[in-house]
């Protein structure tokens, strides 16, 4: 893991890489390279995890010159990779830096299609006058860029600060900051600058220098959904047992030690099973949880779990004036607001498995392509109620005085007639309504980026429409908003996180069963839980699900005063932005029983970043 920096005609000094310098304290490169008429520059901050040796410095160039890169992340099939490349090829060292840089000459930047990995990066060809960035294919870890058509200049890094640095520029979008309230998050391209984007998981970026201006051009390599494949139920489970274990063992590769992130979860409990059982030894586990009785603290159910599995358990505790206290930190690491309060328990959590491990597993990301939300039931439910009676029932829930968010945003969606909006209405923040409430701007934009991945991924050839849902999710809520704020917390701390869950191998294989294997009207994740019945006790299994999340509910009620001392105050820059009496009514809501807590979290981050930006 890695902080990675590039520019074109856009020098950088020290002061700019070391912005990154937490992302890889352990080695610094740079490179200068003329390319025609442009300078490429390159900058690397290194966290050695494979190949400790100087053999796996970077910015790392071909023994003929030609070709440089700079890399982030982790290549688990890298061994299989070397083994396919010419076998006089004279290696330095076994890091799968060195195999990447070799299997790209090789077969261009197009080779990145045969990477199950995490990472992005950046690749210099000189006699080609080229240079090509690229993201994985669930965005695991973030890349963004600045390109100026009219100056001849591109910068593209890990992090948004050393952009915003060289390019001098922080106009917000709001059109941008529709979005965000409407998703949660910013899906890539955009972001809330006008002039910083993402890249967009599966895709790369080709830049040609040959010309007095760069031409570029954005590429998708990423599969369409594959065809669905007819098992039996036993042979489906073997299968799947089959995957989850070469996933966890080829995340297991590393030349340092690798921890649990241990939530009371069963996700989490199968691979920290699987782990233990590859690695023979004992690892060490970390878990955070809640000061006082609140029904999301998982410490208890996590203890169980690492006495079974034999695992060193290390626990942290928060309370809300950690919570608060540290949310200004987390805006300001994270680059972006967001509405998941779990950010903050990752904090701590991070916080705490950095002082014993360099790299730590984590069940993050089985939710999305096994079906483990209820908006996914919700979508299966809706298949079956007739169309003549979806319209009375929304009604007739909306009338109701029900004021579970999670219902009432479900009843909303069964209306819905149009697809696309209705996977927005089952996921959303804030409403259209709301939104146009709070800062007078339409959401024009979730539609659009939910259409380019629908397209890309051919979601039409799915018959449910739950499938089609949790196949863009993968996509887009969690490379922009799940796996955005764990990478940013954890390497914060010099930490990398690997989702064994998303491997490439094992999504693959699960996007392949039939949606009667993974999701029905009582649950989700069936295959995964059916397996997890080989390892694990029922009692873990069948745990109601807590979902990582924290009891803002009940904190935002009891700290009310300080919540509205921040949002309320019309002298700030979000009291510029925003209407203040629309924002009293989302307080005075949750204050009256309604859940608001992601709103108000959302808002609340919108509230420090927008105190972080120049005048």
């Amino acid at each position: 893991m890695c902080g990675i920096l590039g520019t074109v005609n856009m020098p950088f000094g020290g002061d700019v890489l070391e912005m990154l310098e937490h992302r890889g304290p352990d080695d610094r490169g740079t490179e200068r390279i003329a390319v025609n008429n442009s300078v490429v520059r390159l900058g690397q901050c290194r966290l050695s995890i494979i190949d400790l040796s100087p053999a796996g410095h970077q910015p790392m160039n071909s023994n003929c010159g030609r070709y440089s890169l700079i890399y982030n992340g982790e290549l688990y099939n890298h061994q299989d990779l070397r083994d396919r490349l010419p076998s006089d090829i004279k290696y330095r060292g076994h890091s799968d830096t060195e195999t990447i840089l070799h299997y790209l000459i090789a077969h261009g930047i197009e080779g990145v299609k045969t990477f199950n990995g995490i990472f992005a990066l950046g690749f210099v060809d000189r006699d080609a006058k080229t240079v090509q960035i690229a993201r994985d294919p669930f965005g695991v870890k973030p890349l963004y860029y600045y390109h100026s058509v009219e100056n001849n200049q591109l910068a593209f890094a890990s992090e948004m600060r050393p952009l915003l640095a060289l390019s001098g520029r922080n106009d917000i979008r709001k059109d941008a900051l529709a979005t965000l309230l409407r998703l949660r998050y910013n899906p890539a391209p955009e972001t809330l600058y006008a002039n910083i984007c993402k890249v967009r998981p599966g895709h790369y970026h080709h830049f040609d220098l040959t010309g007095e201006k760069m031409e570029a051009r954005e590429v998708a390599y990423l599969d369409a959904l594959p065809p669905t494949r007819v098992l039996s139920n036993s042979a489906a489970v073997s299968y799947y047992g089959e995957k989850i274990t070469d996933a966890v063992q080829r995340q297991l590769l590393s030349d340092v030690e690798v921890g649990i992130l241990l939530s009371g979860g069963v996700d989490s409990a199968i691979v920290a099973a699987l782990a233990c059982e590859i690695s023979g030894k004992p690892l060490k586990a970390f878990t955070v949880g809640f000061s006082g009785a609140h029904r999301e603290d998982e410490v208890e159910d996590a203890a169980e779990t690492a006495e079974l599995l034999g695992l060193e358990h290390h626990v942290k505790r928060i309370d809300f004036t950690d919570f608060l206290g540290s949310m200004r930190e987390c805006v300001r690491i994270v680059e972006e607001p967001l509405a998941t309060t779990s950010i903050i328990p990752m904090y701590y959590l991070a916080e705490l498995a950095a002082q014993h491990v360099k790299v730590v597993l984590t069940g993050q990301g089985a939710d999305e392509p096994l079906g483990g939300y209820t908006r996914y039931k919700s979508e299966l439910l809706r298949e079956k109620i007739p169309g003549f009676l979806r319209a009375p029932i929304t009604g007739m829930l909306n009338e109701s005085g029900i004021r579970n968010e999670t219902v009432l945003r479900g009843a909303a969606a069964l209306a819905e007639t149009d697809e696309m909006t209705r996977f927005l209405v089952a996921s959303q923040v804030f409403t259209s309504a709301e939104i146009m409430e709070l800062i007078g701007t339409d959401d024009k934009l979730s539609v659009q980026r939910v259409v380019y991945f629908y397209d890309l991924l051919n979601c039409q050839s799915r018959v449910d429409g739950a499938e089609r849902m949790m196949a863009l999710d993968s996509r887009l809520n969690l490379a922009d908003d799940l796996l955005s704020y764990t990478d940013k917390i954890t390497m914060n701390f010099s930490l990398e996180c690997r989702v064994p869950m998303l491997d490439l191998e094992l999504v693959r294989y699960i996007e392949s069963l039939p949606v009667a294997s993974k999701l029905n009207l009582r649950g989700g994740k069936l295959v995964h839980k059916q397996y997890a019945q080989e390892r694990l006790p029922a009692r873990i299994i069948q745990r109601k699900k807590k979902g990582f999340q924290s009891p803002t509910q009940h904190w935002f009620r009891g700290g009310i005063g300080e919540i509205e001392s921040l949002l309320l105050s019309g002298d700030s820059a979000f009291g510029k932005i925003f209407n203040l009496p629309a924002v009293r009514k989302i307080v005075a809501q949750h204050q009256s029983g309604y859940n608001r807590e992601k709103q108000i979290f959302l808002l609340l981050s919108i509230y420090f970043w927008l105190e972080m930006q120049p005048e």
